[in-house]
């Protein structure tokens, strides 16, 4: 009989990231149990209906006090306060990561806050959907995916080859790096292309020159494209708090590179126009 890597998992927010995460370890036998922490009971109750976490509690205390990895799994602005509020009940030993796709906040502030006995290892798996909550989980949601970790000075190293087995055993590609490099290349890969999908939508929706809203028009394309603007706004309002500097520079080269763009069509610059889309169709199909 395989032999769980983890004994006793906790997960505070059992949504989309941290409930696939719990299915793809309990469906390979890796974890021994699985317990869900959060504030809505519905949405618990749904988890733990669906296979996801074998038990469950909106008491922080009863649900950390004896796991042995803590895997916090909300919106970014809470995630050191929460793991400041929790901290106090959990073992020795303990393991705390996180999902959260803003890495430099989050592991300075809890670094400044946590106990010696225990550990912390920040991380975040580039995966996901425009869903939510527990009914939007999937086993597979992380295979073939990566995964970033972005241990500190203080972590240990004991603590970032567990976290780091975790994440392989459902699938992922594990990649330690520091917490600057993670904001800036995430800031690129996908806080801009939402920052330009909530923005597309708004000025498809705010064209008022037709008798009716054009956006009914939408067809696969726009659909496609725009898909991730159905994602929360309040957590993609809260990574750009926590990442502003790194989104706002890459808003800034969008913007040049549109620019660019604008004037070509201005000026008739066909080849050009035929270059820059050749460029971008090369790199695009580069990806798979």
């Amino acid at each position: 009989m395989k032999k769980p890597i983890i004994q006793k998992l906790a997960i505070i927010g059992v949504g989309l990231m941290g409930g696939s995460l719990a299915l793809s370890l309990k469906n390979g036998g890796y974890v021994g149990e699985v317990i869900g922490i959060g504030r809505g009971i519905e949405n618990l109750r749904n988890a733990f209906n669906l296979g996801i976490i074998d038990k469950y509690t909106q008491n922080l205390k009863d649900g950390v006090i004896d796991a042995d990895v803590i895997v916090v799994a909300i919106p970014v602005e809470s995630i050191v306060d929460i793991i400041d509020k929790a901290q106090t009940f959990m073992k020795d030993g303990a393991i705390i990561t996180d999902v959260g796709s803003v890495k430099g906040e989050i592991v300075k502030n809890v670094d400044k806050i946590l106990d010696s006995r225990l550990a912390f290892v920040g991380g975040h798996p580039v995966a996901g959907t425009e869903k939510s909550g527990a009914d939007a989980a999937f086993s597979t949601l992380y295979k073939g995916s990566k995964c970033i970790l972005t241990p500190s000075k203080s972590t240990k190293g004991e603590a970032l080859e567990k976290i780091k087995l975790m994440w392989e055993k459902t699938g992922a590609e594990v990649i330690v790096m520091s917490t600057e490099d993670h904001d800036k290349i995430l800031a690129a890969i996908s806080h801009l292309p939402h920052m330009i999908a909530y923005s597309l939508v708004n000025t498809v929706d705010g064209i008022d020159d037709f008798d009716e809203s054009i956006i009914n028009y939408s067809a696969g394309g726009f659909k496609d494209f725009t898909r991730i603007a159905s994602s929360s706004p309040e957590m993609w309002r809260d990574i750009c708090s926590m990442n502003k500097t790194a989104i706002v520079d890459m808003i800034d080269r969008y913007m040049k590179e549109l620019s660019q763009l604008k004037t070509l069509i201005e000026e008739d610059s066909h080849n050009e126009i035929l270059d820059l889309f050749s460029k971008s169709k090369k790199a695009r199909d580069s990806l798979g």
